[in-house]
């Protein structure tokens, strides 16, 4: 039987189909066999419109997946005769703020993984290392008051692309049917830890990014205001933000991104949603996007906002020579975890802080000099990077050997011998510091009542095992005060200890000693030296100057620009002169020295690189904190933050989900733990673990092509 021209009963049906470019739908008669390609060109045809369509694609809102599949039938897809596809371009318009508050109107491909979109967006930017940053929806408010499970569901505006009134899911909702219900992240049965990989070493580029088609960097305006943003996405506020203008800016694309405005946009301020307590600054992870699914299915619709942040604390090859753009952004990122309150410091610290900060200003209004690359994108002399690595490494093996050199026996394993003050707090007891004499070696800590004990080697009073312990820095120096908090495991968690030291001098010695022992190392290792050092140069820069160089009169000086409010109650004249005072000890740097000075000072804080959520372990009814960092997760004290229990990766076996119920378990080689994560999505707490493997296994002697492969088997959650 034939109606309409068709045949009836043969298997056929009308496949609706919303071209989202003209506004309009169509109906196609095809059969399940025929494949997603035939369908957008027999749709092609129907249009008869002359235009180039390669960018675009079929999506499906209802089960919201892109059918990117060419060769896959509609069967094969699952595509039904009640379907409605959209034919919609790939590419699409996406306002993206950078770590400066800035904000770039893009063209973003949405069709592929977030992954692959952020190594796109980082080329066009000029950052290299790509892996270590990720996208994350805007907060607001409410989410740092509820955790994930328990937020109030915000009613979207469906738009033209929308008709069928499906609700795209919210950040990190894990869609189901696109993934199986376990996962494989298992080091035992995964050849992935045997070829270290290092990724490709994207530069920046001048003027017009390469294979970037005109036009698509939208409109840029520098100091001006864009437009108000319709489309929002999942949390993003309806703002009038700042953007960049490409050609108004004064020289290239590239240094118009290695330095920021001195202040952003009272817009893009105002919108900061600040942490009051751990709980808050855990629930600020909520609005990471995975990795693995597209922009698109993650609620993100075009002419939405996103954020680009550094996700993963480990800058891999930060070199001073490539990274000018990479390297801002990384201080500006750190400048205002610390002006928010995200990360804390001491009144010292902060004032550093501010120094460092307002050096850098005074150096950003001189000119600067900037590395140039040739026109493939690469580094004019490579040969000179494989110089210097050389070098480099020939000095940490000689600074190395110097250690042991100082015994005078080459063959002696090195030690530390002083006398400190110990404090092993006790509660409801009040304990003064006592003096014992201690010696560090073979990674542990030995403590004994006199020096003759600690020279025979006899009455050993103490023996503490550092390798795993957590090493927290409690540094005043306007009180003199140079302590050091140990929490080391034992068996009924970790244990608290308190080394006091006398001076600066002796402190980085015992710093430097127990952060090495804490990840393994002992005095031999050739970054002992470098450590100190770094500790030491630390501690300068917090000391005050009897008086400043500049006249604070000469200044005008925005004070809640530089300190955090925590510390800003002060008089604005004071907050100056002691502003003024501290950067007298950083007034020599250059542009790029006082930023990483400034990088290097913000990950010498305690909680730097600690990225926090609030879980719930197996069998235990209360909340509790989870601090995931680059080599280790940490059981934490909801309240104090306090460590109670530290599992090193170099112990793990492997890391899997349980997606019907959503608990995680990671097996350790002393026992696993299984746990729900209740401020964020689990699948945001694997990608965070299985990131930091990833990162770890960059070398300068492994291939330079970013295997994403690798990230995705590590991250994903599945085969």
């Amino acid at each position: 039987m034939i109606a309409n021209g068709h045949v009836v009963g043969d298997g056929s049906w009308d496949l609706r189909v919303f071209v989202t470019d003209l506004q309009t739908e169509r109906q196609i008669r095809v059969k399940g066999d025929v494949h997603i390609g035939g369908v957008m060109l027999r749709l092609v045809e129907d249009l008869e419109i002359s235009m180039d369509w390669s960018d675009h694609a079929l999506y499906w809102p209802e089960q919201n997946v892109w059918l990117t599949r060419t060769r896959s039938t509609l069967d094969q897809c699952g595509v039904h005769a009640d379907a409605l596809l959209h034919f919609t371009p790939m590419h699409k318009n996406l306002r993206v703020q950078l770590p400066d508050l800035r904000y770039l109107d893009m063209r973003v491909d949405f069709s592929i993984k977030t992954f692959s979109a952020v190594v796109d967006v980082c080329k066009e930017l000029g950052i290299r290392h790509p892996e270590e940053l990720s996208f994350c929806k805007p907060l607001e408010p409410n989410h740092l008051k509820f955790n994930y499970k328990h937020l109030p569901k915000k009613k979207q505006e469906t738009n033209g692309v929308q008709k069928n009134g499906h609700l795209p899911p919210d950040t990190n909702t894990f869609i189901a049917n696109s993934s199986p219900a376990g996962s494989t992240g298992s080091l035992d049965n995964s050849p992935f830890m045997c070829a270290p990989v290092t990724p490709s070493r994207v530069v920046p580029h001048s003027s017009t990014p390469v294979g970037t088609p005109v036009g698509t960097m939208g409109t840029w305006k520098r100091n001006g205001y864009g437009s108000e943003l319709n489309g929002s996405a999942g949390y993003s506020p309806n703002v009038t933000n700042t953007s960049l203008s490409l050609e108004q800016l004064n020289g290239t694309f590239d240094s118009s991104l290695a330095s920021s405005p001195p202040t952003p946009a009272l817009e893009a301020r105002k919108y900061l949603v600040r942490p009051k307590s751990l709980i808050e600054k855990a629930r600020m992870n909520v609005g990471w996007l995975d990795s693995s699914l597209s922009i698109m299915e993650q609620g993100v619709r075009e002419h939405g906002t996103l954020c680009l942040r550094f996700k993963f604390y480990v800058f891999y090859d930060l070199n001073p020579k490539y990274d000018a753009i990479r390297i801002n952004q990384i201080y500006e990122q750190a400048k205002w975890q610390l002006l928010n309150e995200e990360i804390d410091c001491t009144e010292e610290e902060i004032l550093m802080f501010a120094a460092l900060q307002l050096q850098i200003n005074l150096q950003a209004s001189q000119p600067q000099q900037y590395q140039s690359f040739d026109s493939n994108g690469t580094t004019p002399s490579p040969q000179e990077d494989d110089i210097d690595a050389a070098l480099n490494n020939l000095q940490n093996t000689l600074e190395g050997s110097s250690i042991s050199a100082r015994s005078n026996d080459i063959t002696s394993v090195p030690e530390l011998k002083d006398q400190l003050r110990f404090l092993k707090p006790k509660r409801f007891t009040l304990k003064a510091y006592k003096k014992y004499w201690f010696t560090c070696r073979d990674l542990h800590l030995f403590m004994y009542k006199s020096r003759e004990d600690m020279v025979h080697n006899l009455h050993c009073v103490m023996d503490i095992s550092l390798k795993g312990c957590e090493v927290t820095p409690d540094v005043h120096l306007s009180q003199n005060k140079y302590v050091i908090k140990l929490e080391v495991p034992s068996a009924d968690g970790m244990s608290e200890m308190y080394l006091r030291c006398d001076d600066e001098t002796q402190y980085s010695r015992w710093m430097a000693c127990c952060r090495l022992a804490a990840k393994g190392r002992s005095l031999a290792d050739s970054s002992y030296e470098t450590e100190k050092q770094t500790i030491l140069e630390f501690l300068n820069l917090q000391r005050r100057a009897e008086e400043p160089v500049i006249n604070p009169s000469s200044l005008d000086i925005q004070v809640e620009d530089y300190i955090s409010s925590k510390y800003s109650k002060k008089s604005k004249g004071k907050l100056t002169q002691r502003i003024l005072e501290a950067h007298t000890n950083v007034k020599d740097l250059s542009l790029i020295d006082a930023k990483m000075s400034y990088i290097k000072a913000w990950q010498l804080l305690p909680d730097y690189g600690i990225t926090l959520f609030v879980v719930k372990f197996m069998d235990c009814k209360k909340e509790e904190l989870l601090g995931v960092a680059y080599n280790r997760i940490m059981k934490m004290d909801i309240n104090s933050g306090d460590h109670q229990k530290t599992w090193r990766f170099n112990t793990m076996k492997a890391w899997n989900i349980n997606w019907e119920i959503k608990h995680m378990m990671v097996q350790f080689e002393e026992g696993n733990i299984i746990f729900s994560c209740l401020s964020a999505d689990c699948k945001v707490v694997h990608e965070f673990i299985g990131g930091y493997i990833f990162l770890s296994t960059r070398s300068k002697e492994a291939s330079q092509t970013l295997n994403e492969e690798l990230f995705h088997k590590l991250t994903g959650g599945w085969s």
